[in-house]
Formats: C-alpha cells, sequence, structure tokens
C-alpha cells in the first residue's frame, strides 16, 4: 500500500503542477491578446482616417446616395470609409448609433463614433469620427464638406448625446 500511496501522490503532485503551469501560461497570454486587439483597432482607426482624408472638401449634401463620394452627409461619409475598411455600418445617423459598444465621453478612442443632437430637438442628426487629440472628422453644412473639426466646446460637444465604439 506505501508504494501505492506514493504513485498516487505522484499523481495529484503532477496534475497540480500541470494545472499551476497551464493557468499560469494563460495569464501570461492574455495580456498581449489584449495588446493585440488594442494595436488592431488602432490600425484600423488609422486607415479609417487616411480614407476620410482623401475625402477632405468634398461637398456636403443632405441625404446623399450610400456609395457615391461626390458628396456625402455625416451617416453616408462614416458608412463609406468604415466600409472602406472593413467594417459595415447602417446607414442613418441613428440607426448608426445603436451599434457596437456604448462608451462614455470620457472613455473616447479614436475611431469612436460620436452621435450629437444638432438640431436640439431630442434627436440624433450628426455623427462625428473621434480622431483623438480633441479631433472630429466628419462632414456637415453645404459650403464646408468633409472636414476636421475640434471637438471640445464646439457644438457638436454641446449636444453630445452618446458615442460608439464599433473597432
Amino acid at each position: 500500500m506505501n508504494s501505492m500511496n506514493k504513485h498516487y501522490g505522484k499523481t495529484i503532485v503532477g496534475i497540480g503542477l500541470s494545472l499551476s503551469i497551464f493557468f499560469s501560461g494563460s495569464l501570461i497570454v492574455t495580456p498581449q491578446s489584449a495588446y493585440a486587439a488594442t494595436a488592431s483597432s488602432t490600425s484600423t482607426a488609422n486607415k479609417i482616417f487616411a480614407t476620410g482624408k482623401k475625402y477632405l472638401g468634398v461637398p456636403y449634401k443632405f441625404g446623399a446616395s450610400s456609395g457615391i463620394t461626390s458628396a456625402f452627409d455625416c451617416s453616408s461619409f462614416t458608412q463609406y470609409v468604415y466600409k472602406k475598411n472593413g467594417i459595415s455600418l447602417p446607414r442613418s445617423s441613428v440607426q448608426q448609433s445603436k451599434v457596437g459598444k456604448y462608451v462614455s465621453k470620457s472613455q473616447l478612442k479614436p475611431g469612436d463614433l460620436i452621435f450629437s443632437d444638432t438640431n436640439r430637438d431630442g434627436k440624433i442628426n450628426h455623427v462625428s469620427i473621434y480622431m483623438g487629440n480633441n479631433k472630429l472628422l466628419h462632414t456637415y453644412k453645404v459650403g464646408v464638406g468633409v472636414t476636421i473639426s475640434n471637438f471640445s466646446g464646439s457644438t457638436w460637444d454641446k449636444t453630445y448625446v452618446t458615442a460608439r465604439r464599433v473597432l
């Protein structure tokens, strides 16, 4: 019996050691995975900005058709530049405000979508792309078109409703 107890003891120690190595190994892998996801979303955000900047100055047209690049409204612009980078968004700003994950104003990251109620009627009517460093990439108003604007203190900040992370 004594040799049997030694055998079971070694087996239990072996299993315990294996589980310990397994769980400590998974703890080591997790931060790398999180870093990879962060690096990937940052890379995608930068690609979205590069795509959007190609259209700086393109005219604003309310109700612009999806997929055209001769004129955009705010949501056709976001839909277009995200789609060019592999992310499908619905057509309207209200619909876009319901996809992805809610993010608070204080936790904005580059690539997040910001939604505003510029008419101040209780309804979302504008979407812009947060670029980081207090900058927005968006389009609005005939005569302005696709542009980069400051966020803090702007109309879009003062009429901010919500933000969504789709990256």
